[in-house]
């Protein structure tokens, strides 16, 4: 048993090293919205800063201090500061998540946000935002655009909403009743 964990072990710090590294440069040009660029991927990730400098990743990333540069990330991202444009798993920084165009599972830090995309899952935090969410949104401040499940939190702060929000300040802007304490309900 100890020598297939051993091996197991050994096969995922050895299958970067042999991994081909796709390069961005900061003039490519984006990826459009919904379409995702498809690029090798390593099964386990150690996050120095940005070295190296693009990769995908499904598994396991440690980011220390933070890693910035991930197109894909899926699987599980631990650390300080962990950024991804499509995140699907979970995310557990302790400074900041964020996911640039889509994340479908949870985040957990100070700042969440998937901020120009769409959230499916969980944001917890003191500080969540999303541009779309279908889920559930706890923290001090939440703040949505679209929104489709329940925040909960002292703040929350939504666009359009179907759904629920439970807090001291809670603001539905398309609403006809845009702001109501306790609880508001948006149809």
């Amino acid at each position: 048993m100890k020598k297939l964990v051993s091996m197991a072990l050994l096969a995922a710090i050895a299958a970067p090293a042999f991994a081909q590294e796709a390069q961005l440069s900061d003039d490519a040009p984006a990826v459009p919205r919904g379409e995702r660029r498809v690029s090798d991927s390593w099964p386990a990730f150690f996050a120095i800063c940005e070295f190296p400098s693009a990769t995908d990743i499904a598994g396991l990333r440690i980011t220390i201090p933070y890693s910035t540069r991930h197109v894909n990330v899926t699987g599980i991202d631990v650390g300080l500061w962990g950024k991804a444009q499509y995140f699907e798993g979970i995310q557990v920084n302790v400074l900041r998540n964020d996911a640039k165009d889509s994340m479908a599972g949870c985040q957990c830090g100070i700042y969440n946000t998937a901020g120009s995309g769409n959230l499916v899952g969980i944001q917890a935090g003191l500080w969540n935002e999303a541009n779309s969410m279908s889920g559930v949104q706890a923290g001090l401040v939440n703040v949505c655009g679209e929104t489709d499940g329940l925040q909960v939190g002292l703040i929350n702060r939504s666009d359009t909403m179907h759904g629920y929000q439970i807090g001291l300040i809670n603001i539905i802007r398309e609403a006809e009743l845009r702001f109501f304490p306790i609880v508001n309900i948006g149809f």
